[in-house]
């Protein structure tokens, strides 16, 4: 059973996302992001669509939670039969032109990421203007209807920062530094900004880089030494929080630790008590999902969401089930 401190909150999380689901609906609509193809029984999987569908994200080289995200794709292009294509770039502005180099390959659907939503509003803009249907997943929730996309698949990143801001509390924390391992993501910022909303003590952020992880150590450790009162640290990544949990024990200090996102190393020190708990987001269905709506939205104009956001999280990892998650984590799909 969830120990005291969690309860409350993983009965909140554990039943929101169910009833999202429950009033998600399939609904046919007209505009401008919409052409009508028929299934082509003849296609490549066992769906047999043979769609065109390309996903364009913010995520960086190497980071497993966006690995996690195209494992997702893949896998859906695979059962409905698609050409699934994914290209990643951290930069805006290249992630904009990566959009706009997709388009140009007239795909049945574009799947984007938002962290920086106005550096892509034109691009993604355009592709709407061309006629081809846009999902947005994971960030960009705010922006995502008012530039055209048809759905947006990710987690309520307010309300998985209230949840970790009310977790800590309730464990005793009172001093939190927030790292943030992505300058300008507006989904990071609102994590951060939530756990402060909840925390009722102090939540100071700390900027690192996600491509350099041995400097977020050094950083984070450095300000666990330099600052005695900070008890509480949350990373915003599952790779980050395994170089946060070596700044803890580098540091001598007991801060807690909490964190957004789960890989295998996450599962497996949150099982061990290493880490308080993760808010999982369950990146695999993002990218799952996306595809498996743009092809059905082809062949048969359905569309998810009911014009609101299809939440798949946040979702609470503790101790009492990280073990049943360890494996699939493990294996690339948690």
């Amino acid at each position: 059973m969830t120990s005291a401190p969690f309860r409350s909150i993983a009965s909140r999380l554990r039943w929101g996302v169910p009833i999202v689901a429950a009033a998600v609906v399939a609904s046919a609509c007209s505009s401008a992001n919409s052409v009508n193809v028929q299934h082509n029984k003849s296609g490549g999987g066992a769906g047999g669509y043979h769609y065109k569908i390309a996903m364009v994200t913010h995520g960086g080289a190497g980071d497993s939670f966006w690995s996690i995200v195209k494992a997702g794709g893949v896998q859906a292009g695979k059962d409905m039969g698609d050409d699934f294509t994914y290209q990643s770039n951290g930069d805006p502005t290249q992630q904009s032109q990566l959009i706009d180099a997709a388009v140009n390959q007239k795909p049945d659907g574009l799947i984007v990421s938002m962290a920086n939503p106005e550096a892509l509003k034109a691009a993604i803009q355009r592709a709407v203007a061309a006629g081809i249907p846009v999902v947005t997943i994971n960030s960009g929730q705010a922006q995502s209807k008012a530039y055209g996309a048809l759905s947006h698949f990710g987690s309520d990143e307010t309300v998985a920062g209230q949840a970790v801001g009310t977790g800590l509390k309730q464990a005793g924390v009172k001093s939190v530094i927030c790292v943030v391992q992505e300058a300008g993501n507006v989904a990071l910022e609102q994590r951060c900004a939530g756990v402060k909303s909840t925390l009722g003590g102090t939540v100071t952020n700390l900027q690192v880089d996600n491509n350099n992880l041995p400097g977020a150590q050094s950083l984070i450790q450095a300000k666990l030494q330099a600052d005695k009162s900070v008890d509480g640290v949350v990373t915003l990544g599952a790779q980050v929080a395994s170089v946060a949990e070596a700044a803890i024990a580098g540091a001598n200090s007991t801060a807690k630790l909490a964190t957004f996102d789960l890989n295998a190393d996450v599962a497996k020190a949150v099982q061990d008590g290493k880490i308080l708990f993760a808010v999982d987001q369950q990146p695999y269905l993002q990218g799952y999902i996306a595809v498996v709506m743009l092809t059905q939205y082809k062949a048969n104009l359905n569309v998810l969401g009911g014009g609101l956001p299809v939440l798949t999280g946040p979702n609470l990892i503790t101790k009492d089930n990280a073990a049943a998650v360890l494996k699939l984590a493990a294996a690339g799909t948690r």
